[in-house]
């Protein structure tokens, strides 16, 4: 069984990894790696690959700037190409970022068997693109790999038939677990553990609106004067803050430290020792609520409400400076949820989805006589 995974953007690194390691135990799969290059930047996409102990992809597309309209076409478009030289069993998607959509429909528009990992996550906001990807894809798999008990129930909603529906676990997990042994403490920190916020902020909906950047400064100003905070930038926040004249004075400000992005085992180290998380990023309400640090979600709704039913993480919408230091002060406090970890977050999530592949891609074509258990070796 030959599987093509895809990634293109910084969270999809973290989910195929776990993947690709399952996939590579077995003698009769052959897994593939395409980059789509959706993310092209080395701090947030290569240097992934070499925490994560990914090899070279097999494939780079070289797709990166554009619209989404531009960006999705012209990934299609190579993909394609890619499909025709090829030819897999499965196309394997994860997550929902344009790469995700984009290579799904290439894959069914071909007739190629698509696998949609972190499935059925709905916001309810289909302002969002993500949501939008999540939609599509979820409709068009052949196969949809759950984090959550909620995605069940969302897929169910919209038809999806329950054969198709698979409970596994979180791969995100696999790798947070996988990559914890090799985290230390000693990575560079200006403040000892437990006594800084960490935060980050990327979403169009807060970084692209000038009024709402003004707000995230109003309220760094007033959090750094009780605490202080540790500020991985993303490009595109960056280029929000300069080009709004706002990063001169925030480099100004005594308490807060402008770092680059971090890669994932530094990354890990920050939100480990961490008092609080301040974010509008999916993934690290997960990674939070895992390792039962606080976390303030500065969005309208989340596609991941388990993290705020079960673990650590507030969602608050409608927010403004002036509420998020109210929460932060009662959860800096003591007043804070102690949280657990939800169902099936325990590493094995991707040693769960290879094995239901195996058993519906390889096993049942075996049993049905259409290839000798002699070719799968």
């Amino acid at each position: 069984m030959k599987v093509i995974n895809i990634v293109g953007a910084r969270p999809n690194f973290m989910k195929v990894a776990p993947l690709h390691r399952a996939f590579t135990r077995y003698q009769d799969i052959n897994s593939l790696i395409v980059h789509t290059g959706q993310h092209y930047d080395f701090r947030m996409s290569g240097i992934f690959f070499e925490q994560l102990q990914l090899p070279e992809p097999d494939y780079f597309l070289g797709v990166s700037n554009g619209s989404h309209a531009q960006q999705t076409a012209a990934i299609m478009v190579a993909f394609e190409k890619v499909l025709l030289i090829e030819k897999p069993d499965i196309v394997l998607v994860v997550g929902d970022v344009n790469s995700t959509l984009a290579c799904a429909l290439v894959a069914v528009k071909m007739h190629i068997p698509l696998v949609h990992v972190e499935a059925g996550l709905r916001s309810g906001d289909r302002k969002m693109p993500e949501e939008i990807n999540r939609i599509l894809t979820d409709a068009i798999a052949d196969q949809v790999f759950v984090t959550e008990k909620s995605a069940v129930c969302n897929l169910l909603k919209e038809n999806i038939s329950p054969e198709k529906i698979h409970f596994v676990g979180n791969v995100m997990i696999d790798s947070l677990l996988h990559c914890l042994n090799q985290v230390t403490d000693d990575a560079r920190q200006p403040v000892r553990q437990n006594e800084y916020i960490l935060m980050t902020m990327h979403r169009p909906a807060n970084v692209d609106n000038a009024v709402v950047m003004l707000e995230i400064a109003n309220m760094i100003r007033r959090l750094s004067a009780l605490h202080p905070i540790i500020f991985p930038i993303h490009p595109r926040t960056l280029k929000s803050l300069e080009a709004q004249g706002l990063l001169h004075d925030l480099k100004k400000i005594k308490n807060l430290e402008i770092t680059e992005p971090q890669g994932y085992r530094e990354f890990l180290t920050l939100i480990k020792n961490a008092s609080l998380v301040i974010t509008d990023s999916g993934g690290i309400q997960e990674e939070t609520t895992f390792l039962k640090v606080p976390c303030i979600t500065l969005r309208e709704s989340t596609e991941r409400p388990v993290t705020v039913e079960a673990g650590t993480n507030y969602l608050l919408p409608d927010w403004n400076a002036q509420s998020v230091v109210e929460m932060a002060r009662k959860i800096m406090g003591g007043h804070c949820k102690k949280g657990q970890i939800p169902e099936l977050w325990d590493g094995c999530a991707a040693d769960r989805i290879v094995t239901i592949l195996r058993e519906k891609y390889i096993n049942s074509y075996v049993c049905a006589g259409k290839r000798q258990p002699s070719d799968l070796k």
